[in-house]
């Protein structure tokens, strides 16, 4: 009996891990127009563990908005300049570095230029940090653009 349960659960669980990830649905695009990633998301173990809370892409000088939204900071974070876009439902984009000449508030376009890149942070030259987070949480970026495989579970024995 307790066999048959585990198949069940384990069928089941299959069955739900193997529908589409409902957040590679959302029509985001790249951030940048060549896309190479150059540093995977890491996720911490705990909420202030070490990880990599993003992804680093190999970049042009154009950097632009992976959906529509609007501008929730522009400035600088600890000597980088740091955009951040609020895309509403709990979506938040963070690009450093880049340089931009928005302001707070102000309208962006999925897929509009929203600034260039620039140096600074933990990123080489060349290089964009694309993060984002759901509801205060950081989560892997690939997630929105439906770079991420979802996993399977399988039967044991």
């Amino acid at each position: 009996m307790i066999t048959a349960s585990l198949r069940s659960l384990a069928a089941l669980a299959t069955l739900l891990l193997a529908l589409p990830d409902p957040l590679a649905g959302l029509g985001w695009v790249w951030p940048v127009e060549r896309v190479q990633v150059v540093r995977a998301y890491e996720a911490p173990a705990h909420e202030y563990g070490p990880g990599h809370r993003g992804i680093d892409l190999a970049s042009g000088e154009v950097v632009r908005s992976p959906t529509d939204g609007y501008v929730a900071f522009a400035g600088e974070v600890a000597g980088r300049p740091v955009l951040t876009i609020d895309h509403g439902g709990g979506l938040v984009t963070t690009l450093e570095p880049v340089a931009s000449d928005l302001a707070v508030g102000d309208v962006v376009a999925r897929a509009a230029p929203v600034g260039r890149l620039a140096v600074g942070g933990h990123t080489a030259p060349g290089t964009l940090h694309f993060g984002v987070r759901r509801d205060g949480e950081y989560i892997n970026p690939m997630r929105l653009l439906g770079g991420v495989p979802r996993a399977v579970l399988l039967p044991c024995c």
